[in-house]
Formats: C-alpha cells, sequence, structure tokens
C-alpha cells in the first residue's frame, strides 16, 4: 500500500476568488450505452473550459457515466457523486455502486458519476511514460521514511515529481479542487438541474465544501461524510489532524480486539509495540513476504478504511509478533491515481520547498504517533510544484440556500470526526449526523446514518439536532460479519 496522502505545515497566503460562470457556454451530453459489462449504464464525455478565466479558449474533457432513474414519474432529477481521492474515479463509483445507490434512493435519481479533470477518462495526467516507468519510480524507495538515512533520497525522489509532471501538459496547471466545482456546476446545468443534489465522501467533502462556498445559491441536497475541516487541508496543515486521528481509531482496535479476544490479545498493545520496535529494528519474513517498518504501518493505516478488515488485520500482526524472533533479514494510458492524487493536491495547497521543513514536520508527526510520518512524507512531490491561481482557499464560512447534511464517525483515523464538527460549524445552516463506531465514511456501514442520508436526498429531511447513531457491534465478533458491506473501499482520503 502506498501512502500518499496530504498534510502540511505551511500556513496559507492568497484566498482563490469564484469564477462567475453564467457566460459560459453549456455543454450537451451525448449519452450513449456504456457497453454490455455495464447494461442499463449510460457514458459521455464532453468538453469544459481549460481556464475559467479564459472560458472561450483552450478545453479539457471530463467523462461521466449514469444510472439512469427507474422511477420516471417521480425523478427528482441527477445525485452527482465524488468517491474520494484526490484521484478516484467517480465513473467506477457510479458503475459499481449505481445500482445500488439507485435502490436506496427509489430509483428516483439519475445516479451521476464524473472522473474530474485530470483523472481517469477525464485527459488524464501522467508523470510517467508507462506503468514500468512508475514501477522504477517507487525502486528502493520505502513507503515513508523511517530512518534518518532515508529521508532525504525520499525527499529529493518525490520533490523531482514536480517538473516531469508539469512539462508540456497544460491539465497540470489547471486540476484545482476549484476548478472541478465549476466543472460540476456547469455539468449541474448541463444535465438541466436547477440546484444540485451531491454525495461526496471523504476528499469529496472538500469538493462539496469547495462547491458550497462557491455556489450557495446553488443547493438542493449536499451530503459530505468522511469529512476534512477546508481550513486545514487547504492551508497545508491536515497534519494537525492527521498526526493522531489515525492513533485514535487503531487504540479502538486494541481495545475491541482485547474485549472480543482476538488472536493478537490479551495484551494487544503490547504486542502491537513489541511488534514495531521488532520491525523497526529489522524486517519480518513471513512466507514469501518480507514485512518492512512501512509496510506494517501501512497495513494498519489501510485497516482504519474499515472496520471489517480487522479481524484479520490482527491474525496477520499475531503471525508477524510469533515470526518475529525468527526474522532475517508501456502503455502511457497506465492507471493515473498516484499522478493525479499529486496533481490536484500540489495544485490546491502550498507546501514547503525545503528539505527541513520536511523534516521537522515529520519530527512533529511523529510525535503524535507512529502513524504521523506515513500521511505527511508524501507531500514532498508538491516541494517542486506550483499552485493553481485559481485555486479556492476561502473564506469557508458561508450560508447556503439549503442546509448541508455533514456526516462523521466518532472514530475515523482518515478523516477524523473534528473534521466533521468544523464543517457544520462552517457552513451556517447545515446538520451534523453522528456515527459512533469506527471507519472511515458511514454511509452503507451504518444502516441509522445511511437511512438518514437518504430521506435527506429524498425529501430534504434532517435528522434531528444532536443526533448519533450507534456503533455497530464489536467487529471482531463473529456476528458482525452479517453487516452490509460499505459501498466501497477508498484507495486515498
Amino acid at each position: 500500500m502506498r501512502i500518499t496522502v496530504l498534510a502540511a505545515a505551511a500556513a496559507l497566503l492568497v484566498t482563490g476568488a469564484p469564477v462567475a460562470l453564467a457566460d459560459v457556454g453549456v455543454p450537451r451530453i451525448d449519452w450513449q450505452a456504456c457497453g454490455p459489462e455495464h447494461p442499463g449504464f449510460e457514458c459521455a464525455s464532453v468538453k469544459v473550459p481549460l481556464d475559467y478565466d479564459n472560458p472561450r479558449g483552450a478545453t479539457t474533457s471530463v467523462a461521466l457515466a449514469r444510472k439512469p432513474a427507474t422511477d420516471k414519474a417521480r425523478r427528482i432529477g441527477s445525485l452527482f457523486l465524488n468517491p474520494g481521492g484526490p484521484g478516484g474515479s467517480g465513473v467506477d463509483f457510479a458503475l459499481g455502486a449505481g445500482n445500488t445507490l439507485s435502490a436506496n434512493l427509489q430509483g428516483r435519481f439519475d445516479i451521476v458519476g464524473f472522473d474530474p479533470r485530470g483523472i481517469g477518462r477525464s485527459d488524464p495526467l501522467h508523470c510517467f511514460a508507462s506503468t514500468e516507468e512508475l514501477d522504477k519510480f517507487f525502486e528502493g524507495m520505502p513507503g515513508f521514511p523511517y530512518q534518518a538515512a532515508q529521508e532525504r533520497p525520499y525527499f529529493e525522489r518525490y520533490r523531482s515529481l514536480g517538473p516531469e509532471c508539469r512539462d508540456d501538459q497544460a491539465i497540470a496547471r489547471h486540476m484545482s479542487t476549484a476548478d472541478v466545482a465549476r466543472d460540476m456546476d456547469l455539468l449541474r446545468r448541463a444535465v438541466g438541474d436547477r440546484k444540485i443534489s451531491y454525495l461526496g465522501f471523504s476528499y469529496g467533502s472538500y469538493l462539496g465544501a469547495t462547491y458550497a462556498n462557491l455556489f450557495p445559491n446553488n443547493i438542493r441536497a449536499l451530503v459530505v461524510d468522511g469529512v476534512l475541516n477546508p481550513e486545514l487541508w487547504s492551508s497545508g496543515r491536515q497534519i494537525e489532524s492527521d498526526r493522531i486521528a489515525t492513533k485514535e481509531e487503531f487504540r479502538e482496535f486494541l481495545r475491541n480486539c482485547d474485549e472480543a479476544a482476538c488472536v493478537l490479545g490479551p495484551n494487544s498493545e503490547q504486542r502491537w509495540n513489541a511488534l514495531l520496535a521488532s520491525v523497526r529494528a529489522k524486517p519480518i519474513q513471513l512466507g514469501d513476504q518480507l514485512y518492512t517498518y512501512d509496510a506494517v504501518i501501512s497495513t494498519a493505516i489501510g485497516a482504519m478504511y474499515n472496520p471489517r478488515d480487522w479481524p484479520d488485520t490482527a491474525t496477520l500482526f499475531d503471525q508477524l509478533s510469533d515470526a518475529a524472533t525468527l526474522s532475517v533479514a508501456a502503455e502511457p494510458d497506465y492507471p493515473n491515481g498516484f499522478d493525479a492524487y499529486n496533481g490536484n493536491v500540489c495544485a490546491d495547497i502550498e507546501f514547503p520547498r525545503a528539505f527541513e521543513a520536511y523534516r521537522a514536520t515529520a519530527r512533529y508527526a511523529e510525535a503524535g504517533s507512529e502513524f504521523g510520518p506515513a500521511w505527511w512524507w508524501g507531500n514532498a512531490a508538491c516541494a517542486n510544484w506550483p499552485v493553481n491561481h485559481d485555486r479556492y482557499t476561502g473564506p469557508w464560512r458561508t450560508r447556503t440556500n439549503a442546509p448541508v447534511l455533514v456526516v462523521g464517525n466518532h472514530f475515523d483515523g482518515v478523516t477524523d470526526f473534528r473534521g466533521a464538527q468544523a464543517v457544520n460549524r462552517q457552513l451556517a445552516g447545515s446538520r451534523l449526523l453522528a456515527y459512533a463506531g469506527w471507519g472511515h465514511t458511514a454511509y452503507g456501514l451504518s444502516k441509522c446514518a445511511t437511512d438518514h442520508t437518504n430521506a435527506y436526498l429524498l425529501n430534504g429531511t434532517l435528522p434531528p439536532v444532536g443526533t448519533v447513531c450507534p456503533a455497530n457491534p464489536n467487529p471482531f465478533l463473529p456476528a458482525t460479519a452479517a453487516l452490509s458491506e460499505p459501498l466501497f473501499q477508498p484507495t486515498h482520503r
């Protein structure tokens, strides 16, 4: 698992100004069947302005997919989706989850996913000529530096991405979240909706907050689930959350493990700390796989996305603990998730330029928890990458024409509950829905949170103030296996 997630230590500077879209031509969407492998779905690609400061100039393409409403007599409109990332494909999300979402919402929406500019099928940013070149970039590099000697080589390797990605690729200079929000408002007009309905997860909460602040009068229903605090994210201070958020959920992982007498218990925290000390000193061989310290940390972070993975993860850590005493030392259109993540993040956020600043923040991150450095170091890709002049950096405090539903989990190790509380404070009139359990995002994981979200999207019905959905049963107990799978498994935020 490659951890290229965001955070930073620089405070922010300029404030992006909204761009009026009234004079931008509305594209016509020519929907066609997506193909026999996706029955009932329609796909399209439209042209949007590359630079909204020059709306009649160059264009870039945005790919879409939709599951048309099945209850046409009671059709409400389109529900736009974003699965997170940045770098996640909204097209893949719609194709994969569209049937379930449509059924949850009584067939009354066209379920619409789009690949944000520069991502997936939408004129993708490519930093490498082939998958082989991408793999070569990671050769010899840890998932994140955990020894002092690794820090400078890691920084220089990631710093080299800036010029490689920017050269001769116009899209690299126009991948800010604000531009994606402008695209989304243009798509809203293109599908004929007077106001937008939106469901965004993880990084999609940042896109939702950006849209709400740029277009506060264009909202019918807007849900953000697994919420980033935009004031932290846009200012490069997300590490203030990341350095402790994963630890908070991971301590719940250990507590639930001991409570359910899982294989890593009964003293799971002591075994975890001993495992880290052992693997930091020397990698652990388990079967055909060599586990380094960064791989163990990354595995733990990955498990925090979905509590259904906790029993298998505990089993792996148990096996690694037991093995510790025995350990010994092409094509240009490859999937561009890594490139796109950096293209969007570096467009949005001004990170430090100097190695010393990254090293100092890594110490701050590590003081928060063992997981902090894993979230921080990937931002070195932005050390030689200028921000987009059209990015939006606030203000984040506005009142929307319709209330926003903000959904947050008490123990979300990726986007912590404090982010949801912050957005609830920032968006006047918004409503906070809490889930008292674990994992990243609540829709599809908590029946209570899912039902409240569906009611809001369908009817505008908000949960009562102070609503807290109860936690699901202990993830280590067999009965928990009967719970439904979440709609998706985010790959980044």
